[in-house]
């Protein structure tokens, strides 16, 4: 009976330890993996906010669109065919004024008629958000736009930029630069969804005051934030060794004309207040909307080439935005209130008269 006793507790003794060493194995495995997931959580969180790798810029923690983490970098392309078009085309992108510009020895190959690059518009290579960002942006097109009243072709609106931002003339569209230029931004998005639309694309939405453009405050504005980069006389600064811009005129014979999108005073706000002074990001903007508003106003009462052919656009008037500067127009208003506002009168006529919800 004794030794009955003795294996009895030897027996239990021996069922303690193997049901212990079965709760601290499993104590370890839920240890393992709950340190696994906190890793993966901690490494999707510094993606969320900007520190992912390949990532274009920090400051993206309200952008959970994944298309801004994919790698940009065209110098990590290898040499095949496709990739020497993309790198082509990012080149021309980059540098403007050497390929198809004033500094193109060619002069039937100068189509650019100003000394700017796509490049100073559209954001580091066409990546940063509410930047006119260009990922997706061949998925968008054939496109209707308003300005022609028609369905166009990606081409017809590089050209359109070629036109107005660009102040010079139609690039051909099977010619090289223009194939290059359309592969390159068709690279961009190839993660963009089959629509190509995006979170972040066009520019960031502003409060617009009710009330028209306060020149005085907006020259304020541009002493303070804009002069450091773009000079007292809004002609910008170039890099010695090329004589290419660093920071890009804003007014005179090299900016854009005044037929471009950024003359109107709503667009000009916009991308103003989520990307400068330049290096700011959307999320941490540096302008009021108020501010950006008015040094908009500022900087396009200034001198600027002359458009062509300006009051062909908008061929059906009333899609014609409420700020642009140049008329005809089919509503009652000045052309000195479409430049400076207040604008809420004329979205309320057109509320009105059209039943058109016009935001800028």
């Amino acid at each position: 009976m004794g030794d009955n006793l003795k294996n009895s507790g030897t027996s239990e003794m021996g069922d303690v330890q193997l049901v212990t060493g079965q709760i601290r194995k499993l104590m370890m495995y839920i240890g393992f993996f709950s340190a696994l997931i906190i890793v993966m959580a901690f490494g999707i969180m510094m993606m969320r906010f900007g520190f992912g790798f390949g990532g274009p810029e920090k400051g993206l923690a309200t952008i959970p669109d994944g298309v801004y983490y994919m790698d940009y970098d065209v110098n990590n392309l290898s040499l095949t065919e496709k990739n020497i078009l993309v790198k082509k085309g990012f080149e021309i992108f980059r540098n403007t004024p050497l390929h198809i510009g004033p500094k193109q020895k060619d002069s039937t190959q100068i189509y650019a008629g100003n000394n700017l690059a796509c490049a100073s518009c559209h954001l580091d290579g066409g990546t940063k958000p509410y930047a006119a960002p260009l990922i997706g942006v061949v998925k968008r097109f054939p496109q209707f736009r308003g300005r022609e009243n028609k369905i166009g072709t990606i081409e017809e609106r590089i050209n359109g930029c070629m036109e107005r931002s660009m102040n010079g003339r139609k690039l051909p569209e099977n010619s090289d630069a223009m194939v290059a230029m359309v592969a390159y931004m068709d690279w961009l998005g190839r993660a963009a969804p089959s629509n190509g639309k995006i979170e972040g694309q066009g520019f960031l939405k502003v409060k617009i005051p009710e009330r028209a453009v306060d020149l005085a405050h907006g020259e304020t504005v541009y002493q303070k934030h804009c002069v450091i980069c773009h000079g007292a006389d809004g002609q910008g600064q170039r890099l010695p060794q090329n004589d290419l811009y660093l920071y890009p005129p804003l007014w005179g014979n090299d900016s854009y004309n005044n037929g471009a999108g950024m003359t109107r005073v709503i667009t000009a706000a916009q991308f103003i207040k989520g990307n400068m002074p330049f290096g700011i990001t959307f999320d941490n903007p540096t302008l009021t909307d108020e501010e950006a508003y008015d040094v908009a106003g500022y900087i396009n009462q200034k001198l600027r080439p002359t458009k062509p052919n300006r009051e062909a656009d908008f061929p059906d008037l009333v899609k014609k935005p409420v700020s642009t500067p140049y008329g005809p127009y089919i509503d009652p208003f000045t052309e000195e209130q479409h430049q400076l506002g207040p604008f809420q009168p004329i979205m309320d006529y057109y509320q009105k008269e059209y039943q058109l919800r016009k935001t800028k």
